[in-house]
């Protein structure tokens, strides 16, 4: 029986497969029950550009009177919003979407959402 772990890591590799031959920056997401994380990637090595995740102290303080802290809709979107401003400070303005095996629903959707009302082409 395949766990659910190597199943997510399974589709996560189909779809950086696909991404490395389009020689494109991506936009990779992780999420954990408590923290959602996000990067731009380059193609050429794997360089992270930008980051932004819960853990940071200033998402953490927008979040402080929020139910849940970082494992929401909520603090997916707040990551969105500043994975997309520091991803275009890097000069970054189109990325390829690698939701990292994890469907596209809840917080994952939420980020990404958010992400391209901030600006970043997908």
């Amino acid at each position: 029986m395949i766990e659910k772990k190597e199943s997510r890591l399974r589709r996560a590799r189909a779809t950086r497969k696909r991404i490395a031959l389009q020689r494109a920056h991506r936009l990779s997401v992780f999420r954990t029950n408590l923290h959602i994380y996000a990067s731009v990637i380059s193609p050429d090595g794997g360089t992270i550009l930008a980051s932004a995740s819960t853990n940071e102290p200033e998402v953490r303080n927008q979040l402080a009177g929020a139910k849940g802290k970082g494992g929401n809709v909520a603090a997916a979107k707040i990551v969105g919003a500043r994975i997309a401003a520091k991803a275009k400070a890097a000069g970054v303005e189109t990325v390829a979407f690698d939701r990292s095996g994890f469907l596209y629903h809840g917080r994952v959707k939420a980020l990404a959402d958010a992400a391209r009302e901030a600006g970043l082409k997908f």
